[in-house]
């Protein structure tokens, strides 16, 4: 009898290991890359959000904007060559925007180039109304951004209607983001001109725009306290299947290196504030971060 028990058991284990196994292999897609596997969307995507569509006494009715400059590049190669399928996090580009809009913001999209901006679908919260009605209020502008290039190069010095630059996160911020000379100017613009910064998750990466020369000293965020995807909860991406191997370089390291301090151990809902920076730890700050935005946004306009 016992023996029988032992025997079922170890099936049972068995079939469950190789069904824990198939579900946490990242899912192959038709252009060749791979998106996260089953196992890691349940755990890391929610059909719905925590949106609390908060009203914001005195929204804001004059001009001001906040930029938000966006990934263009779609496809991350790993450390091992399988391409992963990303862009930005709809959850961290959606919420934030809704309680901007609240606030009165508009939010005006760019990419480094003009081309699309590159959206993680497959993060989408399907049931969540609010976000989906964002989403196709906002599709035309993700489909034909303005070009970040362009408006280093005509608007941005004597521009006025802007009081903050967003980045959202998604893997895609680690993209073309971090060495662009046009995001370097675009951060020492917003700096020099007293504007806030809007980093979540893993759109702090973008922030080393401002520091490709390696300087810390001169390092515009030296000396800061930051909240943003840890890179531990990174490294156990291929593990679980969300990403289908490790990544080629890792951001929170770099950052660290020029005095940036990270003070978040989990991808949670810790946001921060340190001075103009507002940053937030992951889709689940999503809400709280654009509450903290809009608010902030409000004070800066209405002294």
């Amino acid at each position: 009898m016992i023996k029988k028990i032992l025997k079922g058991l170890a099936i049972f284990l068995l079939l469950a290991i190789i069904a824990f196994y198939f579900a946490s292999k990242p899912t192959a897609t038709k252009d060749g890359a791979y998106i996260p596997s089953p196992f890691a969307l349940k755990l890391a995507t929610s059909p719905t959000t925590d949106f609390d569509n908060t009203v914001y006494e005195n929204p804001h009715t004059g001009n001001k904007k906040v930029l938000m400059v966006c990934t263009e590049e779609r496809y991350m190669t790993m450390a091992n060559g399988k391409k992963f399928s990303t862009g930005n996090h709809p959850v961290e580009m959606m919420l934030p925007i809704l309680h901007l809009k609240n606030a009165g913001f508009e939010v005006d999209v760019v990419t480094p180039t003009g081309k699309s901006a590159k959206i993680e679908m497959w993060a989408m919260p399907e049931e969540d109304e609010n976000i989906k009605k964002i989403y196709s209020e906002f599709k035309k502008k993700f489909e034909n951004p303005g070009s970040l290039s362009d408006f280093v190069q005509n608007s941005m010095t004597d521009s006025t209607d802007y009081v903050a630059v967003f980045i959202p996160g998604g893997h895609g911020a680690m993209l073309g983001l971090p060495e662009s000379k046009d995001m370097n100017k675009v951060i020492h613009w917003s700096h020099d001109n007293d504007m806030h910064m809007l980093a979540i998750c893993h759109g702090p990466a973008a922030l080393l725009a401002a520091g490709m020369d390696g300087n810390k000293e001169s390092f515009i965020y030296n000396g800061y306290k930051i909240a943003s995807f840890p890179d531990a909860v990174d490294e156990q991406g291929p593990m679980i299947g969300y990403t289908p191997g490790e990544l080629p370089w890792i951001y929170g390291a770099k950052l660290n290196k020029l005095g940036v301090t990270i003070i978040n151990e989990a991808a949670d809902n810790t946001v921060h504030m340190d001075r103009k920076l507002i940053s937030g730890a992951s889709p689940q700050a999503a809400n709280e971060f654009g509450k903290l935005a809009a608010n902030e946004l409000l004070k800066a306009v209405n002294k």
